[in-house]
């Protein structure tokens, strides 16, 4: 039909459908209520849905390789652990006149305080307990996370008689090295001269450590594994034993390290994982369970003893006490009723042949909880080291000889070298991300050849194409997590809510797969003509934000841009993005992260549908779709029309930073480390992308920064630093016209002036 024709059909159905006050060409809406509660509802029972159908498609990971190893090569990337460990590592008996060395004796063995290195200046510290004799075994025994090292040999009280594991293992003949983990307290979570925080130090940790690629998990594995196998060179057989966060990492030291050990006795810890979203946050593991649920790790170590005990009572985050920030995520542990772990313990015997098998489950009587190193499991662990004992205790009590030990300085030191290292990755990131992609599209011989001439040909952008798809095929789908489903027709639905003079605004919702779908308010202008094709503008919000915030009611951080654009000719439209609750969306991608996913994976399909529908419409030109949104809205301008071709244009307000500093660093206050946006760190992400980067991916599409020197997102010279390297980028191509940035004397909002002859420059559409 040709294009005159096609509109004046169009023209018709507005006619026919204007009784109904319903957008031409669509059905009409009848939805009611809280459409953002119920679209946030919506993808959250269809992210529960991913989290099950992943669990039924796992690989047997000992069929899965990677490097040749099973998939222990996966499994240590998702925890950040270097998979080489490298050299054997040296264990250091320290002490002082005031805390010596020797901390006790007892008739049977003795105990030394310990450190040993593992790399990049981290160190793992703790006890070591020597049997008189030759030790028969070693083992490494950790505790759980609020446990101290001297709790479970009873040199300190707080742990009973029958679950001093460590001690138990000591008097029956082995040598243990218990090492210290990073506990859930929140002393020193935070900066005195900043702010204090009452987030867990796990969690203080985790959060810095996942944007940079490494885990918590990672690190404290990496401290086991390294014991372990300073305990391999006594050429006695090696296990480890842990309780609670102990048991998570000796399960995951045991399966990633079958050279030194060979058993593992894992307690209070065990069970499925589909809603280990609900778990402290320090747990999130990305993509862990589209490849690995407890049976699956368990399958990968030599023998398994798993006990039936109690899991550590864990209600939440530390209360907010006087002075502190209330920072912390979500998070309960809880103990899982017996049949649960039963089921993921027999998971195991589909993924390892009868004949390799030594594994074991302890419980009490029909399936009752035992206490946490019960003897019967140290019993059958020590069996799977080839060792026959009764593993008895006695009453013999080792006594502290250090005069000013304090637990707590040794937990902030472990802490600190912890944050130390992490600290140092996101100072050198920088020299990364270039290696991970600039490298690839500006060639350094082509830099240093500049250096020496004052003139220079631009650069051809056909010739960086390839490599920018390969950044985008990579940024989607291992840092925001890519949701591959096809997506349905979007059946839109609609309703006239808005009769302005210049302009007529229709609610709109669209499917986009499952029970979900997309809303949002299409604002088209009175004097369209007959065959015409206009631009669009889409206007994001920002978190807590809906639709009508940038139409309507003048709200200071909007100034009602969309209904403004719209009055000046351009069709508007304002989805509505899923963060404007708070409690939905960061649940939304917690459990998204533990299926590779995230709500931004949600969010860029929801705008994949909103370009296939926008691009149908007879009235709107799909190859002048631009996107503009503000604070939230322009992070989304960095990560979804970077990816998606059918924005031509991008306008990110309030929100382009040096990003792996925003959120991983505790230097400055404008650190996410000091706030609530638990939900910020994509891993590794650091050592990736930031916002020049992603505005590479943009490339060589037109891409501006509308940036208020009040803004309290971030100091200018972040902002500005940062978009040096987009500007300096694009006039690498001879593209320098394509982008823009503009400072204004104001806050956190939409100024409207710079960004809006941008549209008008960029779109084609001429000023009023």
């Amino acid at each position: 039909m040709k294009p005159l024709a096609s509109f004046l059909s169009f023209l018709a159905l507005m006619a026919s459908s204007a009784a109904a006050d319903i957008l031409p060409g669509t059905q009409a809406l009848a939805m009611t209520g809280d459409l953002s509660a119920q679209m946030h509802e919506a993808a959250l029972r269809e992210m529960d849905k991913r989290i099950a159908d992943a669990a039924q498609a796992r690989p047997n990971p000992r069929e899965h390789t990677f490097g040749g190893v099973f998939g222990r090569g996966h499994l240590s990337r998702m925890i950040g652990l270097d998979f080489d460990m490298g050299g054997l590592a040296d264990m250091e008996r320290f002490g002082n006149d005031s805390n010596p060395a020797m901390v006790a004796e007892t008739s049977r063995y003795t105990v030394w305080q310990v450190r040993w290195p593992t790399k990049d200046g981290i160190h793992g510290e703790g006890l070591l307990l020597e049997p008189r004799a030759k030790a028969l075994a070693y083992v490494v025994a950790v505790p759980d996370a609020d446990q101290t090292p001297e709790q479970i040999v009873g040199l300190a009280p707080g742990v009973p008689k029958e679950s001093q594991f460590a001690r138990r293992l000591a008097e029956n003949g082995f040598g243990v090295v218990i090492p210290v983990l990073i506990d859930r307290s929140d002393t020193g979570s935070g900066k005195s001269e900043i702010g204090m925080t009452n987030e867990p130090h796990r969690e203080w940790i985790h959060r810095q450590a996942y944007m940079m690629g490494r885990h918590l998990i990672g690190y404290e594995v990496e401290k086991v594994i390294s014991a372990a196998g300073w305990a391999a060179s006594k050429k006695v057989p090696v296990g480890v034993v842990g309780y609670g966060e102990g048991g998570l990492v000796s399960l995951y030291a045991a399966a990633l390290q079958d050279a030194s050990i060979k058993a593992a006795l894992v307690s209070g810890y065990f069970k499925s994982r589909q809603e280990t979203w609900q778990e402290p946050i320090y747990r999130n593991v990305w993509k862990l369970l589209v490849e690995f649920g407890d049976a699956e790790i368990g399958s990968m170590t030599d023998g398994l003893v798993v006990e039936y005990s109690s899991e550590p009572a864990v209600e939440g985050p530390p209360p907010v006490k006087e002075g502190r920030k209330n920072c912390a995520a979500p998070g309960r542990l809880t103990t899982p009723p017996f049949a649960q772990v039963e089921a993921e313990f027999k998971r195991m015997e589909t993924l390892v042949s009868a004949d390799v098998q030594r594994r074991k489950l302890i419980s009490g009587e029909g399936g009752g909880l035992v206490p946490f190193g019960s003897r019967a499991a140290l019993t059958t662990f020590a069996g799977m080291l080839g060792i026959t004992s009764t593993m008895e205790l006695s009453d013999e009590l080792p006594k502290d000889r250090r005069r000013e030990f304090d637990p707590a300085s040794r937990q902030l030191k472990q802490m600190r070298e912890l944050e130390a290292s992490i600290q140092r990755l996101v100072q050198t990131s920088d020299h990364a991300r270039r290696t991970f992609l600039l490298d690839r599209l500006v060639p350094e011989y082509q830099m240093e050849k500049w250096t020496l001439d004052l003139r220079f040909a631009p650069l051809d952008p056909k010739k960086v194409e390839h490599e920018i798809e390969m950044g985008r095929a990579y940024f989607w789908e291992e840092v925001l997590g890519k949701i591959k489903d096809q997506l349905p027709p979007p059946n839109p639905r609609t309703r006239k809510i808005y009769d302005e003079p210049k302009w007529t605004g229709y609610e709109v919702v669209v499917d986009v797969g499952g029970e979900g779908f997309a809303w949002g308010i299409l604002c088209v202008p009175k004097d369209l003509k007959p065959g015409e094709k206009r631009p669009v503008v889409v206007c994001q919000h920002g978190r807590h934000g809906l639709p009508s915030d940038v139409i309507a009611g003048d709200k200071p951080a909007y100034r009602n841009f969309a209904a403004r654009l719209a009055e000046q000719g351009f069709i508007t439209f304002a989805p509505h993005n899923l963060y404007q609750k708070e409690v939905y969306y960061r649940t939304l991608s917690r459990k998204g992260n533990t299926v590779g996913l995230s709500m931004f994976s949600v969010i860029v399909r929801h705008h994949q549908q909103w370009l296939n529908w926008l691009g149908s419409l007879p009235f709107v030109d799909a190859k002048r779709i631009a996107f503009y949104g503000l604070s939230y809205g322009g992070e989304t301008a960095v990560r979804v029309p970077p990816l998606l071709d059918g924005y031509c244009l991008s306008i990110c307000s309030g929100d382009f930073n040096d990003w792996k500093r925003k959120v991983a660093s505790t230097d400055d206050r404008h650190s996410f480390m000091f706030t609530d946006e638990w939900e910020m760190p994509y891993f590794n992400m650091g050592n990736t992308f930031s916002y020049a980067e992603l505005t590479y991916l943009m490339f060589p599409r037109p891409f501006m920064v509308e940036r208020g020197h009040h803004d309290q997102v971030a100091p200018d010279e972040w902002v500005a630093a940062e978009y040096a390297k987009t500007r300096w980028f694009y006039d690498q191509f001879g593209l320098g016209d394509r982008t823009a940035i503009e400072f204004f004397n104001g806050g956190h909002t939409i100024n409207g002036q710079g960004t809006f002859d941008f549209l008008h420059q960029h779109l084609r559409w001429p000023k009023p």
